[in-house]
């Protein structure tokens, strides 16, 4: 709501304007009735305005009187404030406009008198203002400034004098600045079913900071409707998505007796490399996470920096949107200690999302044993045994020293199982002749699913001068590291089908180039159970779990549909074309 009176200071009491005073709710609407569209010149011609004008005020209405006012005949233009220049409430725009269109500032000055000649304004008198050492504004009456003027505008903000308007607002409570109290974080006045805005809440300066006093009140006007009926709402806005039809398609999985709210996950990997990201990532909407692979302690690392490089599959480009990853990281250089704390409290505050502790040893029934222990006692839903990391573990005889054998995944996964009773996924390695013989392997040794596929093993480029990148040291070393990203997608969907067709109703959770909804569905039509993700999240962020879960409804909603099973995914079907254009049909150019 909108003052109506303007907030005329005392020295301008009893002025007129045929003395040369106005108040820009006096000047500017006399403006705008000869500048609009339609109305006839003659009679709303604009104000006559001669001579040297001040304009008194700093806000955006101030800059528009100054502005109009040379368009109204002024020959000069002053616009005095109280304050410096680093006070000025006005947006930069109207403020630079009206330096372009010669105005000039004076600011530090506050008004002090009038001067009239013959009952026409010939002068104003200003006295300097200054900031004291505890930051308050003091009038320093000593400094007093005289300056000539036919015309004076007064541009102070507005105020609420009018006693009707106060009583109609009763019982609220007003401050000694004369407007309704207001709470700056509800809006709401001192009777709560009343919430104030705008200019009339005493909080707003420009009209986009009204419209958010309406958008914040909103939310706590539902609030307090809501309360009247006993039912409770957050504190915290959050505001309804639109709702449709799409949204009743339920997108949750049910997988070796545990219930994911939908198929998407972090993948073991930099996006969950603490337990604070994962907290965020539930908290964006992920159905669930596969922790950063962590080891006993005499098997802790340390990893080396740069270790994770842009790919060249997609050529010289630079910044979100990459085809692949090259990484040489290890695994995470935080104790099990660590790990077994972050999942006892992720789960304490996310108990109906799916946590998997990521495990790795070496070829050790003792280390298996004890590791895979300590995380189901910690809380974890299930655990992946990291049997696939293509880089740096194999000389400890880890990862993948122990994936690429069958007899040595089908034998950890017994000393898994024995050690166990929650539900366990060997991570299994693409760098192999056949993915399906390592995966019967880890199925004959009683491991519930298999996660398809880890990295893929490469050499991301060389430089001119034959250096490679990433490159660690003084001595530029490095080593065959892991691809990641949509290059390995064919990959990874081979793998999938592969394990799927041999190993029918096997669980398979899927990894591997899934960017989008649509990738994630290949893999689901692949024979593929949940999904990890990893590179899409380093190109973007943890939001993108939004587009994956409404995209995946759609898809899902669309194939309900009978009219459109001709289409592909989300795009409507492509008749055949010849030469680059559509063919028409003879029916339906002759509606027969």
């Amino acid at each position: 709501l909108g003052l109506p009176e303007p907030n005329r200071d005392t020295i301008f009491q009893g002025l007129r304007m045929d003395q040369g005073f106005y108040t820009s709710k006096d000047f500017l609407p006399l403006v705008a009735m000869a500048s609009k569209p339609g109305m006839c010149a003659c009679h709303s011609p604009l104000p006559s305005i001669h001579g040297t004008v001040i304009v008194l005020g700093a806000g955006d209405t101030a800059f528009d009187c100054a502005t109009s006012a040379l368009r109204c005949g002024a020959r000069h233009v002053f616009v005095v404030f109280r304050k410096g220049f680093t006070n000025i409430r006005a947006v930069p725009e109207e403020m630079e406009l009206a330096k372009e269109e010669k105005c000039e500032f004076l600011p530090f000055l506050s008004p002090r008198k009038v001067v009239l000649r013959g009952g026409q304004i010939v002068a104003m008198e200003f006295v300097r203002t200054e900031k004291d050492n505890d930051g308050n504004w003091k009038e320093d009456e000593d400094q007093v400034v005289r300056l000539k003027a036919d015309v004076v505008i007064s541009a102070f903000g507005s105020i609420l004098s009018d006693n009707k308007v106060r009583e109609a607002m009763a019982p609220i409570k007003f401050n000694r600045w004369g407007l309704p109290e207001v709470d700056p974080e509800t809006m709401q006045t001192s009777e709560p079913w009343v919430f104030a805005g705008g200019d009339i809440g005493g909080l707003a300066n420009t009209t986009v900071e009204s419209v958010n006093d309406g958008k914040q009140a909103s939310w706590y006007m539902h609030r307090y409707i809501q309360s009247l009926h006993g039912v409770a709402v957050s504190t915290v806005p959050e505001l309804p998505l639109f709702y449709t039809p799409i949204d009743l398609v339920d997108i949750s999985v049910e997988m070796a007796g545990l219930k994911f709210l939908n198929p998407f996950g972090l993948a073991s990997a930099t996006p969950t490399t603490s337990s604070s990201m994962i907290r965020r990532a539930f908290e964006a909407g992920w159905g669930f996470a596969v922790t950063k692979t962590f080891s006993l302690d005499k098997d802790i690392v340390t990893n080396v920096s740069p270790r994770i490089v842009r790919g060249i599959t997609s050529g010289p480009m630079y910044g979100p949107g990459q085809g692949s990853f090259l990484n040489i990281e290890l695994i995470s250089e935080k104790t099990a200690a660590y790990w077994c704390k972050s999942i006892a409290e992720l789960k304490a505050d996310f108990p109906n999302h799916i946590l998997i502790a990521s495990i790795m040893c070496s070829y050790s029934r003792e280390d298996w044993t004890e590791l895979s222990k300590m995380a189901e006692v910690a809380g974890a839903d299930a655990l992946e045994l990291n049997l696939s990391c293509p880089h740096g573990m194999g000389e400890r005889g880890m990862g993948l020293a122990c994936g690429q054998d069958p007899e040595l995944v089908r034998n950890i996964c017994r000393w898994v199982r024995q050690a166990v009773q929650i539900p366990f996924f060997a991570k299994l390695t693409p760098n192999v002749t056949d993915i399906v013989n390592i995966a019967m392997a880890a199925q004959e040794g009683g491991a519930d699913g298999v996660t398809a596929t880890n990295t893929v093993s490469g050499l991301m480029g060389l430089k001119a001068n034959s250096t490679p990148w990433p490159a660690v040291g003084g001595e530029l070393r490095t080593t065959y590291g892991g691809m990641s990203g949509n290059a390995i997608r064919p990959i990874a969907l081979r793998a999938v089908s592969a394990i799927a067709r041999a190993l029918p109703g096997f669980p398979i959770l899927a990894t591997g180039g899934i960017d989008s909804a649509e990738s994630g569905l290949q893999f689901l039509h692949s024979g593929a159970s949940v999904l990890q993700v990893c590179s899409a999240i380093q190109n973007q962020d943890f939001t993108v779990i939004d587009d994956y879960c409404t995209g995946l409804q759609a898809l899902l909603y669309l194939k309900s549909i009978e009219e459109l099973e001709d289409w592909n995914g989300q795009s409507p079907a492509t008749m055949c074309h010849q030469k680059g254009k559509p063919v028409p049909r003879i029916a339906d150019l002759m509606g027969k």
